[in-house]
């Protein structure tokens, strides 16, 4: 047994998608979340500047006596892992694409598998890699949703919001053009807006959220770690932003359907 809190970090909101999945499936699990809402969006970051605004993440996480890290960020677990690894110094980094491309590939009946993801993590590979990897036959789409994540953290996560729909139909043409049976969601941002993103796809497609995927592979390391919480206690929570606390706190509140008890800012650059 291991009571000490679970790490888990996005550039903002994004991550909170994790936390619902994590609160949900282990509700005895403190954790630590962290939004780096001074330097968000990511998606459009080079990879040494997501390598250092991970390392940043990652010390402050460590700072917090974490058991484990989950990287709950599309665009960092595909660019600045290895950075990740080696900045934790031992401290287990579990990230999110692997969890998901795994779900998509058993799931699929047609081989054809899309992604939508940030810029930056279109332009990785790492969801291709990953899911040929375990399907090599598999039919791979690839569709960068820039104008999504900066929606989402503006407030437009109404399924109504013209703009967001305006968004969403632009990224699902091609998914639906490609066939795609199976649709990874990957940035933990888009389930925010998962009904948005159904509605303008083809019926029955089937949509893996990266995010809940990767908390069931969280929970099987540490259960293999003997490193799970006390199943008899509710878990703490603990949330930290790098800027804009009651945009996070109100935003989340409404996403995650349970109120943030505090939410505090920290100036990351010090980590």
């Amino acid at each position: 047994m291991d009571t000490r809190p679970i790490g888990i970090f996005d550039s903002g909101l994004g991550g909170l998608t994790a936390v619902g999945a994590l609160v949900k499936a282990a509700p005895w699990e403190s954790f630590v979340y962290l939004g780096d809402t001074a330097n968000a969006p990511y998606g459009d970051r080079t990879p040494a500047e997501l390598a250092a605004l991970s390392g940043h993440n990652i010390r402050f996480l460590l700072s917090r006596n974490v058991k484990a890290i989950l990287v709950a960020c599309n665009t960092s677990t595909s660019n600045a892992m290895d950075a990740m690894v080696r900045q934790a110094r031992g401290t287990p980094v579990l990230g999110v694409i692997s969890a998901a491309a795994a779900e998509a590939a058993s799931g699929t009946k047609t081989g054809r598998i899309a992604v939508l993801a940030t810029a930056a993590t279109v332009r990785s590979g790492a969801y291709e890699r990953a899911i040929r990897a375990l399907l090599p036959e598999a039919e791979v789409t690839a569709v960068a949703c820039p104008r999504l994540v900066p929606l989402i953290e503006g407030g437009h996560a109404d399924p109504s919001d013209p703009a967001l729909l305006a968004a969403v139909e632009a990224y699902a043409a091609p998914v639906r053009q490609a066939g795609a049976d199976t649709v990874i969601l990957g940035c933990t941002h888009y389930p925010i807006v998962r009904a948005a993103i159904e509605s303008a796809l083809a019926p029955g497609t089937a949509l893996v959220d990266s995010g809940a995927a990767s908390v069931g592979t969280l929970l099987a390391e540490l259960s293999a770690r003997d490193a799970l919480g006390d199943k008899k206690s509710a878990g703490a929570r603990q949330f930290f932003c790098s800027a804009r606390r009651e945009d996070l706190a109100r935003h989340g509140a409404a996403f995650l359907g349970w109120q943030m008890e505090r939410v505090d800012q920290i100036d990351i650059g010090r980590f």
